[in-house]
């Protein structure tokens, strides 16, 4: 008798084992459709900020295609940073033809503006490049003129006059964004000139 009134540990462990996992199950357990619908907008989620980037990397680069972008990203895990160095090394990866993104979203369609006593700000369009966007066509020509006068305005030292610090500025931007114009164009000038001496 004494014998049946004992309880074994082991069972004893395993039903404490048990109890705790129905309880669990029953209680503490998200539903299948919760941790779809988690997943669902994690991904979304992830989509949305990779579309942005590739946005913004195509206002930097405007040759590189919106297909070759994603999949760069999709391979850096979103890094807009080593994307964009990949691109000015010239080192992105044309991505396999199983690579097919999705389409890019549509904006939605205009509605009437409300009526409003002030006046709706205008939108700009988007300028094509930073040569358009700073009206540097005339200057592309007399780059080199401008490095020297950079170079010049960086010997003279930082200038006292708002207006002066100003338009150095400027000029060292535009004569950046035109050597980087320079650059590409030499390394296009080189890549198809190799791509001609192989084809012959």
């Amino acid at each position: 008798m004494a014998n049946s009134e004992q309880v074994n540990v082991p069972s004893l462990l395993v039903i404490l084992a048990l109890s705790g996992l129905i309880v669990r199950y029953l209680f503490f357990s998200t539903p299948a459709s919760s941790r779809a619908q988690q997943l669902a907008s994690r991904e979304s989620s992830t989509a949305r900020n990779r579309e942005a980037a590739v946005v913004q990397l195509q206002q930097m680069f405007p040759q590189v295609d919106r297909r070759t972008l994603l999949w760069d990203l999709q391979r850096t895990g979103g890094n807009i940073a080593a994307t964009t160095d990949r691109v000015l090394a010239g080192r992105l990866e044309t991505p396999p033809q199983t690579f097919q993104p999705p389409p890019p979203p549509t904006p939605p369609a205009p509605q009437a503006p409300a009526q409003t006593s002030s006046t709706p700000a205008e939108t700009k369009p988007a300028a094509p490049d930073l040569i358009t966007r700073y009206h540097l066509q005339d200057k592309i020509a007399t780059a080199a003129a401008e490095t020297q006068e950079t170079e010049t305005g960086k010997a003279k030292g930082w200038s006292q006059n708002k207006e002066e610090r100003q338009s150095l500025l400027q000029r060292r931007r535009d004569q950046m964004i035109l050597e980087a114009r320079r650059k590409m164009e030499a390394k296009i000038q080189a890549e198809k000139e190799k791509a001609a001496a192989a084809g012959s």
